[in-house]
């Protein structure tokens, strides 16, 4: 599924869409800072695949520090079927930077 720019998310985001939404930085940098997603750090993400699988086919959104580890995390959880990954293009630095 086609990426997410950070504009979009912050849209989605005061509107209230509904998606899941996971934060696969370490848990240390979530509790500096977060967008309220839910927070799975990428290195444990193959151990909660079996507690996501009810959402396999439901728009997911995932985030890190600048875009990179969510790639990652989107690109891991596509090979595992889930067919709505979408990444956030920056990270949170880049949703950061569009707030200043």
């Amino acid at each position: 599924m086609e990426d997410i720019t950070v504009s979009e998310l912050k849209k989605r985001l005061e509107k209230g869409d509904k998606f899941h939404f996971i934060d696969v930085r370490e848990e240390w940098e979530y509790e500096e800072d977060n967008l309220g997603a839910d927070n799975i750090p990428l290195g444990e993400l193959a151990h909660q695949l079996s507690q996501l699988e009810k959402i396999k086919n439901e728009e997911i959104v995932v985030h890190c520090r600048s875009g990179a580890r969510s790639g990652n995390a989107k690109k891991f959880m596509e090979t595992n079927g889930f067919t709505q990954v979408r990444n956030v293009l920056g990270g949170i630095l880049a949703f950061r930077a569009l707030a200043e």
